[in-house]
């Protein structure tokens, strides 16, 4: 295959990962609109949302793992479809955390009172930003290893 074919390859695994940036941030102003219509929340509406970035979540992993494969395969860098293993399983745990965090955040906000809802939030968020961190050291090592001539 030309080197064109893995340059592609490359920029539309950094397509997707942007992709995955947007669907989160849709994700995160969609459960804060669902926060707001609190105390009798509009649960339709958020199950529909979390209906949809799960659709998107599922066709950008599925494409990712394609081009870990084609990666693998075709173009003999296991190095590479490695880090995009580790990159899923952090995407995996973060989707995870961000759903934590959106119950722990409705706790909080339908019981100001205790302030073990909000600690549970600060500690979720911690969670992310470490997950965040590991992530961005993940697609630094992609990024290194993929701009290395084979």
């Amino acid at each position: 295959m030309a080197p064109t074919d893995f340059k592609n390859l490359v920029r539309r695994f950094y397509v997707l990962q942007a992709e995955r940036v947007e669907a989160y941030k849709l994700f995160e102003e969609g459960h804060e609109a669902y926060l707001r219509t609190g105390p009798h929340y509009d649960f339709e509406h958020y199950k529909q949302l979390v209906h949809e970035i799960t659709k998107a979540f599922c066709g950008i992993s599925k494409e990712v793992l394609k081009i870990k494969e084609q990666l693998h395969q075709d173009f003999d860098r296991p190095d590479l479809s490695e880090h995009i293993d580790k990159l899923q399983i952090k995407e995996k745990e973060k989707l995870e955390l961000t759903a934590k965090l959106q119950l722990a955040k409705q706790n909080a906000q339908d019981h100001p009172e205790d302030e073990d809802f909000q600690e549970k939030v600060r500690e979720i968020k911690q969670d992310i930003i470490k997950n965040t961190a590991a992530l961005s050291e993940i697609l630094q090592d992609f990024k290194y290893d993929s701009e290395e001539p084979e």
